[in-house]
């Protein structure tokens, strides 16, 4: 398989922060429509990995390319172009905006949030808001204001957002963190429909919601990959067992 058939190729990746390489020599590659966790114990380097991914963080060496794009020397919003959408831990929504508008407002049109109040909304933004919300499962909140949805129904409007600019790889950081058992099956379901028609990249640590969700699992250790391939090949892997699941 030729890197060009990857949605994402890193390829000997390295970072260090004063001499201690968070990230060293990482080499992974993300098929398209695929949907895959990252795992491992605290320190592993997962979230620095989304960092150099979106470009918050700037790599030593190494290479990530994206549709074939060599990404390392690109700022951050010029990645968010070509396609790459980042949630972190934190929601951040327009709190007193309604669900429509925080949709809206994410339309990108490269509007500021005074440009899409005052903007007449277009049949193609009505269209796309309609489709979002339907994935995200808050068609019948959409009059609502964000600040008055339940924290799930927050982070799937962060989701939501990052989804109106139709990203084709989403980076989402411990998307379940804080949600109800019910809202993390919902988030189980809602991120096997928006992987169809791109990549998603999911850090985790709750092995249930992995088993539920992964096409694939990585495992970091020390800003390596400890192992890679499915769930039940992963968990039964006796370095895996030794460094993570076994504590």
């Amino acid at each position: 398989m030729s890197n060009t058939d990857f949605a994402l190729a890193i390829e000997d990746l390295t970072v260090s922060f004063d001499g201690f390489k968070a990230i060293d020599a990482l080499t992974l590659y993300i098929d398209k429509n695929e949907l895959r966790v990252i795992i491992g114990p605290n320190g592993a380097g997962k979230t620095t990995l989304l960092d150099l991914i979106c470009g918050k963080t700037k790599a030593a060496s190494g290479s990530i390319k994206f549709k074939n794009t060599e990404l390392t020397k690109m700022a951050e919003f010029q990645r968010v172009r070509l396609g790459i959408g980042r949630k972190f831990q934190t929601p951040s929504i327009y709190e007193n905006l309604s669900v429509f508008q925080n949709l809206e407002v994410s339309f990108p049109k490269g509007r500021s949030v005074m440009g899409a109040l005052a903007f007449k909304c277009t049949d193609d933004v009505m269209e796309r808001v309609r489709s979002v919300a339907q994935d995200i499962n808050l068609t019948d909140k959409l009059d609502t204001e964000a600040g008055l949805l339940s924290h799930g129904q927050k982070q799937w409007l962060e989701i939501g957002m990052l989804l109106m600019q139709d990203p084709e790889l989403l980076l989402l950081d411990e998307p379940i963190a804080g949600m109800s058992a019910r809202e993390r099956e919902l988030t189980a379901e809602l991120l096997q429909r928006i992987c169809k028609n791109r990549s998603v990249i999911v850090i985790e640590h709750d092995m249930n919601f992995v088993k539920q969700i992964a096409h694939k699992v990585t495992v970091m250790h020390q800003g390596k990959i400890l192992a890679e391939g499915s769930m039940d090949k992963v968990q039964n892997d006796p370095k895996v067992i030794d460094v993570y699941l076994g504590h």
